[in-house]
Formats: C-alpha cells, structure tokens, sequence
C-alpha cells in the first residue's frame, strides 16, 4: 500500500526522532553500521558551500512541505536557507554518525559538522530524512542543533569516570607526579551521564589547549549517578555540585586549594567558546620556571 502524505510525514519525524534527536542534546545520536556517504547530502554541502540558495530550495520537498527544527524553535525552509547561506561557510568537514531507511523511498542521515564560517570554527549535529521523489531525493524534515564553537561529541560512551576508581588514591598520585613535573593539579567533578562532562574533555585534548594543559596534571572525581559519590571530596575542595558540572577546582601539589568554582560556572560547557576555558586554564596554570 503506498504512503499517503501525512503518513509519510509522520514516519519521516518518526525517523528522525529515532534517529537521536529527542534528546535535550541533539548530538548523542549513536553511530550506525551503515555510515557510507550518500549522494543527495554531498548535493546539499556543495550548495552549502557555494551558498547557493536556489540549490538549497530546490532540494526541499513541497509535496509534503518540508518541515524544519532549529534547536528548540520551529522553522521553515526560507529560515532553514538564511540559516546556512548566512554562516558564510569556507570549509564543511562531515561525519556521518547513522544512515537508515525506515522506509522504502527514505533515507535518514544523522551527521556532525565542523563549519569554517569567516575566522570561527563553528560545530552542529544534524538529521535530514530524505524522500525519493521520481529520479530526485528531497529534504522532508530536518532537525539540528544551533552552531557551537566547542565540538560535540556523538555520544556520551566514553568511561571518562570509571565508578571503581579511589579518586583520593588519584589525587595523592596526581599530587606527587605534579610535585616531580612543576604542574598543578586540576580536578574536575562529574559523571559519564554528563553530556557536558564529554564536551569539557573533548576540549581539553584540542590542539591548541595543548601548552595551557600541559601545565596540569588532571583528576576527573566521578560525582556517581545520584550526584552524591565522593560529596566528602567536593566539600573539602569548595565545589558545590548543586551547582551543576562539570566543576573544577584546581589545586597546588601539596593539595592546597588554589581556586574552585561556585557557581556552576562550566556547567553548560557545550555552550562555551575555546578562548572561554582558556582564560580560567591560563590564570591558574603553574608560572613558567
């Protein structure tokens, strides 16, 4: 039986919902098996690129109207065009995190951009649904998060606070090391259900954190699933995790407190700039012998 309009449509945001952007957080779609290019979204990067409006409509469904989500806002498809001819985008480097066809006719492609857009880095996730209309596929729905200048990562699977770990233990052996390298110790509170926990370590490990970072010795202390694990160390460092994380204090080698924050105040880091972190990093890094 084929398709009537409002079924498909209804299958498409289904798909696309599916596909991982329910979320609060579009970027945790988890990658797919089948992460193999597909032609119509190199069509829709070359028109990104070349900023080609007419390209871009012309690549919009009309029959059913291609429905549009910017973040948390509806749009439409001469929003979604403004959008991105406006980035003024130089270079698209694209990652595809999950390709599926729930359909017969449908293709749905989750993937993550890196925008050159004039001299910033800007990163989104995004999920198109595609309908074969004839010879041509066309845009039926798509969803993706406003631009970010810190990468997000594609999921939060990385065990960046394993929950068998003696964070004291750490903090002692991460103390000597420092006492031996001149560096100061930085602990950051958190947990792996935190979405922003995963883009605070992304962006520790840019290249251009590399000589800032390399004065610290880090300490990641897992704040556990109810958000109370190792409340005895939050309190001695004066980190209130009611706040939010993830929470830093940072520390001298003999375990003095150099400065902690108190308001939560990396607590939505997907939302930061680079040149954001790097101020408090390079404030309190050791002095250069």
């Amino acid at each position: 039986m084929m398709m009537t309009t409002g079924q498909f449509r209804l299958a498409a945001i289904t798909a696309v919902t599916t596909a991982g952007l329910s979320c609060c957080c579009f970027a945790q779609a988890a990658a797919g098996s089948d992460a193999s290019a597909f032609a119509a979204v190199d069509q829709w990067k070359t028109a990104v690129l070349a900023g080609d409006a007419a390209g871009l409509s012309s690549l919009y469904s009309t029959n059913p109207a291609i429905q549009v989500a910017i973040g948390k806002d509806a749009s439409d498809a001469t929003g979604e065009t403004s959008f991105w001819v406006g980035l003024k985008a130089r270079k698209i480097d694209l990652q595809i995190n999950k390709r599926t066809s729930p359909q017969p006719g449908m293709q749905v492609v989750v993937f993550q951009t890196e925008v050159q857009s004039g001299s910033e880095t800007l990163y989104l996730t995004v999920a198109q649904a595609w309908q074969q209309q004839g010879e041509s596929w066309r845009l039926v729905v798509i969803k993706h998060t406003t631009p970010t200048h810190l990468q997000q990562p594609p999921n939060a699977d990385k065990n960046i606070y394993p929950d068998n770990v003696d964070a004291r233990k750490e903090i002692k052996e991460a103390e000597e090391q420092a006492a031996k390298d001149h560096k100061r110790v930085l602990l950051v509170f958190g947990a792996n259900w935190c979405y922003d926990c995963h883009v605070l370590d992304l962006a520790f490990h840019r290249a251009d954190f590399a000589s800032t970072m390399a004065g610290y010795d880090v300490v990641h202390i897992d704040i556990g699933t109810d958000g109370k694990k190792n409340a005895d160390l939050a309190k001695q460092f004066q980190v209130p995790l009611e706040k939010g994380v993830p929470a830093l204090a940072v520390i001298e080698s003999d375990g003095k407190l150099v400065v902690s924050q108190k308001n939560g105040e990396f607590e939505n880091a997907r939302a930061m700039t680079p040149q954001a972190l790097l101020v408090f990093l390079n404030k309190w890094k050791p002095e250069a012998r």
